[in-house]
This record gives C-alpha cells, sequence and structure tokens, in this order.
C-alpha cells in the first residue's frame, strides 16, 4: 500500500494536534537499551552513533515502528551540552540533534511510504545530568539556555513535537518547557519527570506539585517515565490526575534491573507490560511506552493490549476505565435475546442442563467427508453440539466457519465455532462475524489463537489487533446491534458467547485475572483445556467463585504415553505423574488406547458434579473414542 512520503503541514497539524485530545498514542520503548544490545559499549556517546552510525539507530527506529509505536523518540536523550562536554562533543550539539532529528524523519517517512501508515517523531530532551541551582552551581539561565539550543537544531532537523523526560526537579523541568516556548514555540512539549520508589521526585516534591507547576508552566502533556518500574509510575498517574487535566504519559522501566555475569537485564516481561499499559489507560493515562529495559517486544505486547482495549473504552467523552460492558445501554443498541432463546447450547446452559461436546477438527485439505461422518456418529447418540477449532496450533486447515456450515446444513446438529484473533484485524472480524450470523451460526468460543511460530509457517504474520478479550467485547456489541464503530445495526446478532480457560498454567494468577476480565466483557460460559488434575480444577472453580459462569471441561482421551508428554510439554496441560506412569505401562497400541479412554471415563466421572458440562476431544478423527468416553452418561 503506497501513500505520500510527506503529509500536508496542516493535516499534519491537525493529526498532532489529535495526539493531545485523549486519544490513546503507543510510544517506542529504549533506545539505549537497543543500542548496547547491538554492541556499542556503554562508556560511549550514544547521540553520537547519529552521525557516525546512523544506520544503527535507524535499524532500532525501524524496529519500533514495526512493534506499533505511533511516536518514535530521537536518539538525543543525552544531546545537551553538559551531557556531550563529558566526551569533548560541546560543539556538536546542534549536528547531532538535526541528525538524530533527520534518521527518525526518514524512518517515519519510509513507513508512510511502504505501509500508508503515520507516526511521529519526538524530539527527546534528557534532563541536564546536574543540579540546578541553590543545590547545585548551574544556574536557571544557563539550563534555559542549553535546553534552548538542543530545541532549536531538534526543530530544524524536522521533530514533530518535543519530549523533555526524566527530568530529576520539577526546577529543571520548567526551564525545559520555557526553553521550548521560547525556541520552538510552534511545537507541543511532553514533560516527564521521573520519581523515587515512593513515587516523590528526586528533589522531595510531589507528583501534585509537578503537575500543577508544569501545567501553569505551557506544558502541553505531562508524566513520567523511567523511575522504579511499572507500579511506581502507574501510581504517579494516579496522583497527577487529580490535579490536571492535561494528557498524562506513562513509560516505565521494565522493572529494576538485576546483574547477570557483568550486563544489566531487565526481568520485566513483555506479558507484564501489556498489562501495566491497560491499566496506565484505566488510571487516566493517555499515552503508554516504555524506558530501560522495554524493547520492541514489550511495545508490541503493549500494543495488543491497547487494541484489546479499545474495544471496552466508549470513546473520549466517556470517563477513563468505564468498559463496553458497563456502557454498552448508553448506545443506541437493542436489547439481544435472552441466552436460552439464542441456541440449544444457550437453553442448556442457561436451564443449567449438562452439555455434552466434541471437538471436530477442519481437515487439511477440501474433503470434509470424513468429519460430516463422524458429525452424524456423534448425532445419532446424543451429543448436543460439535466444536469446530479455528486452524488450532496455527496450522493452515479448512476454514473452521466453513465446516460449521457444511456439518449444521448436511447433519442437522448444532455447533460452536472457535474464532481466532490471530489471523484478522478488527475490521475481517466484523465481516466474519457479521456473515457468521446471516447464516445461522449461533455459538461462537473467543480466542486469541496460537502464534504462527507454534505451526507449519512459522513466518506468518500474525495480526492480534485485539485479543480474547477484546473479541469479547466485539461480539457482545454486535449481540446488542452495535457495529465496531458504535454505529447502529439494527439487529442483534444473536451469539451465546463462551471463552477459553486452562486451569492447569503455572502462572494461575494471570490465568484468572484474564478469565475475570472475560466475564467482565461479557462471556456467559467458559470451556477449559483438557482436565487430568482434578485438584486443579477444583482450585481454579473456587478462584472465580465471585465471578463464575457455567463451565464446560475438556475431557480428552489419551492415545499414547507420547501424546500425553505433548500435551503437558507444548500445550502446558498439567499432567499428573500418575496418569504418565499409566500410559507408561501399556505394552502395544490397543492397550495404550483402552486406558487413556479409561481415564477419560474417569475423569468425566468426576468432574460431572463440578461443572456444567463436557467438551470431549477426538485425538487423531477417533470419534468412536469420543462416543465411548460419553457412554452411560445420563442426560
Amino acid at each position: 500500500m503506497a501513500a505520500a512520503v510527506e503529509m500536508p503541514i496542516e493535516e499534519r497539524n491537525d493529526a498532532i494536534a489529535k495526539l493531545f485530545a485523549g486519544e490513546t498514542v503507543l510510544c517506542d520503548g529504549a533506545m539505549g537499551t537497543m543500542l548496547y544490545g547491538c554492541g556499542v559499549f556503554i562508556n560511549r556517546c550514544y547521540d553520537e552513533l547519529n552521525v557516525t552510525q546512523p544506520e544503527i539507530v535507524r535499524g532500532v527506529h525501524e524496529h519500533y515502528l514495526q512493534a506499533g509505536a505511533q511516536i518514535i523518540e530521537t536518539n538525543t536523550f543525552g544531546a545537551n551540552a553538559f551531557r556531550l562536554e563529558r566526551f569533548g562533543l560541546r560543539d556538536k550539539v546542534a549536528a547531532l540533534n538535526r541528525a538524530g532529528a533527520t534518521v527518525a524523519r526518514r524512518c517515519v517517512e519510509a513507513q508512510a511510504e511502504k505501509q500508508g501508515t503515520q507516526a511521529f517523531v519526538a524530539g527527546a530532551v534528557g534532563s541536564l545530568g546536574l543540579k540546578l541551582e541553590p543545590a547545585g552551581e548551574t544556574t536557571l539561565v544557563e539550563a534555559r539556555a542549553a535546553f534552548a539550543e538542543q530545541i532549536a537544531a531538534l526543530a530544524e532537523g524536522g521533530v514533530d513535537l518535543l519530549i523533555a523526560e526524566t527530568m530529576m526537579s520539577v526546577a529543571e523541568a520548567e526551564q525545559a518547557v520555557l526553553a521550548a516556548r521560547e525556541a520552538a514555540p510552534q511545537l507541543k512539549i511532553v514533560v516527564l519527570m521521573t520519581v523515587d520508589e515512593a513515587g516523590n521526585c528526586l528533589d522531595g516534591n510531589t507528583p501534585e506539585m509537578a503537575a500543577q507547576t508544569l501545567t501553569a508552566a505551557g506544558a502541553d502533556a505531562l508524566g513520567c517515565n523511567c523511575s522504579v518500574g511499572p507500579d511506581t509510575v502507574l501510581s504517579v498517574i494516579g496522583r497527577m490526575r487529580a490535579v490536571t487535566k492535561l494528557p498524562l504519559v506513562a513509560m516505565p522501566n521494565a522493572g529494576m534491573p538485576k546483574t547477570v555475569e557483568g550486563r544489566h537485564i531487565y526481568l520485566t516481561s513483555p506479558e507484564y507490560m501489556a498489562s501495566f499499559a491497560r491499566k496506565a489507560v484505566r488510571a487516566g493515562a493517555s499515552w503508554v511506552g516504555g524506558c530501560c529495559g522495554t524493547t520492541p517486544e514489550h511495545i508490541r505486547a503493549m500494543r495488543g493490549a491497547l487494541r484489546a482495549l479499545e474495544a471496552q473504552v466508549v470513546g473520549e467523552s466517556s470517563a477513563p476505565g468505564m468498559t463496553r460492558q458497563a456502557s454498552v445501554e448508553s448506545e443506541q443498541g437493542v436489547e439481544p435475546k435472552p441466552l436460552a432463546e439464542r441456541s440449544g447450547i444457550g437453553r442448556r446452559i442457561a436451564t443449567g442442563e449438562f452439555v455434552t461436546m466434541v471437538e471436530i477438527v477442519p481437515p487439511k485439505g477440501f474433503d470434509s467427508s470424513k468429519e460430516i461422518a463422524g458429525a452424524k456418529l456423534l448425532k445419532e447418540h446424543g451429543v448436543h453440539a460439535i466444536n469446530i477449532p479455528d486452524s488450532p496450533r496455527a496450522s493452515a486447515r479448512m476454514s473452521a466457519m466453513s465446516l460449521c456450515l457444511q456439518i449444521e446444513q448436511q447433519v442437522g446438529i448444532e455447533t460452536v465455532l472457535h474464532y481466532t484473533c490471530r489471523d484478522r484485524n478488527v475490521l475481517g472480524m466484523q465481516g466474519d462475524l457479521l456473515g457468521a450470523a446471516s447464516t445461522g451460526l449461533k455459538n461462537i468460543l473467543c480466542l486469541t489463537g496460537d502464534p504462527p511460530k507454534m505451526g507449519n509457517y512459522p513466518d506468518a504474520t500474525a495480526v492480534f489487533d485485539v485479543d480474547a478479550i477484546g473479541l469479547v467485547n466485539i461480539v457482545r456489541d454486535l449481540n446488542h446491534g452495535l457495529d465496531l464503530g458504535r454505529n447502529p445495526i439494527n439487529a442483534s446478532a444473536g451469539f451465546t458467547i463462551s471463552v477459553a480457560a486452562n486451569p492447569g498454567v503455572p502462572d494461575i494468577d494471570h490465568e484468572i485475572r484474564r478469565f475475570e476480565l472475560k466475564v467482565e466483557a461479557g462471556a456467559e460460559f467458559g470451556v477449559t483445556q483438557p482436565v487430568f488434575d482434578l485438584r486443579l480444577l477444583e482450585q481454579f472453580l473456587r478462584r472465580i467463585e465471585s465471578f463464575r459462569i457455567p463451565i464446560v471441561a475438556g475431557i480428552w482421551p489419551l492415545t499414547s504415553l507420547r501424546n500425553a508428554e505433548f500435551m503437558r510439554d507444548q500445550l502446558k496441560v498439567s499432567m499428573p505423574e500418575e496418569i504418565l506412569k499409566r500410559m507408561a505401562a501399556a505394552t502395544n497400541k490397543e492397550e495404550s488406547l483402552e486406558i487413556g479412554l479409561q481415564i477419560a471415563r474417569e475423569m468425566l466421572a468426576s468432574v460431572r458434579g463440578e461443572v456444567q458440562g463436557v467438551q470431549v476431544s477426538a485425538p487423531f478423527g477417533k470419534y468412536s473414542a469420543a462416543v465411548e468416553v460419553l457412554e452411560g452418561l445420563e442426560g
């Protein structure tokens, strides 16, 4: 997709103004961390790389743009007179800042030309690295002059805005704002303080005082960066929000660094930063990004989290943190039918009936005769519905929606369509879901989806505009007769909404938090991964008691010891040692199958009183095995 390299100046100014109008904006992550990772020693002047090795700097910018950053900062954090003087580069302030702006500008223009997506360049203005009067010898006038010199060069280089970051004191931050107003009054300036573990600025002032002072000085946005990690930055944002109406920005370190074999390593994961991004927006931040230790992987994870959150946040006029579920009634939508009236599965779930479902995996080709025959067999034995996975383990298979339609039309048994976020953007999702509703498909299992690297096309591009939580919100809105733009579609899609859960994952706290968000978003029943450890299922059910929805337990008839080990190692399903020993005791294939069936029957009997249904898998297309597991089950 091609686009003009240069956006007209009026259009660009309008676009920049919108960044400060309350919309959520994703910034980039650490520059120094990435340069260090490229082999640049920490005793080098990183700002000088803009001239001596611009290709390295360019590579960092490109990685962040590819990760989804809407704003990239120039490699000029230390390009002020005081810091450069330590490297004998005092006379290079203008040259290094102009070069830094030029490198970033060219990256943004290249992306616009190749991908048609627009990003913006922020001139990075770091702290001066010294104390100002009266605590130090440097005067406020000298500080303002140093900031002005750098800012003028950044403006000349073509930056779109300024970010004065890691400000050590309120007085220093105020001088940066005043310098910007003198040297580049046409540019908006964001000011970010750094704080200690207590959440106070390093000069002892509170974030409330900093916000009030910098608002009065003329800053266009405020916030906190660097510091001691996400949690502290999050608390500072909440405190600033109480005293200013300016847009707030949160860009923390990836935690505190640990020294490992002489290297400083930041241990906060991309997933944790994604969780932080959601919390920061709910706390009142408009812009989020990362500082020391964050990488393009962190920014990519944050992008996914923000896109999921977009499906929950109502709009610019809504209070921060308001979800779609809480506010959908305020839109011009329709009231969906009660769950019991939407489908057969919905009726059984709503009335407390024990539900039986069997999973049929789509074929790798276009011949679905085996799957159709399997569905007929299952219907004859009283199974209530067929679950159809959506390219499980990122494999290339027939469309799950196509197989659902074939089974419903040719067999006359209800299906549950697994729908993943991996392969479609939000526009494609809406088209698929509206199409599914128009053909009579009524049951949706909302999934994030396995990443492509797990499948037979590891280099395929994943989309992940939203995750399963965002998808639930989209489906729920369609049930209320609202499309992605909150426009009425004048009818309810009428879906039953189910979600996945895995009681056996190592990080069960994270799984519980995500499940709660799915319920909050509108999930109506849950389907678990295969259960082999009843203790973990019982613990999971106790943990979700306060927000529990009906749960359907996954049952998997094992076929071999290797199958059990694969589920434990690759699918991260908890597999008790006792079950592994039982499978290892089998002396041949037939005995393995029989032991696996017996374990599945035992699990079904054990979970019967704990859940509202079971989903039995048919490994390797052995539909008769699923029937044998369900034999003798009442209802």
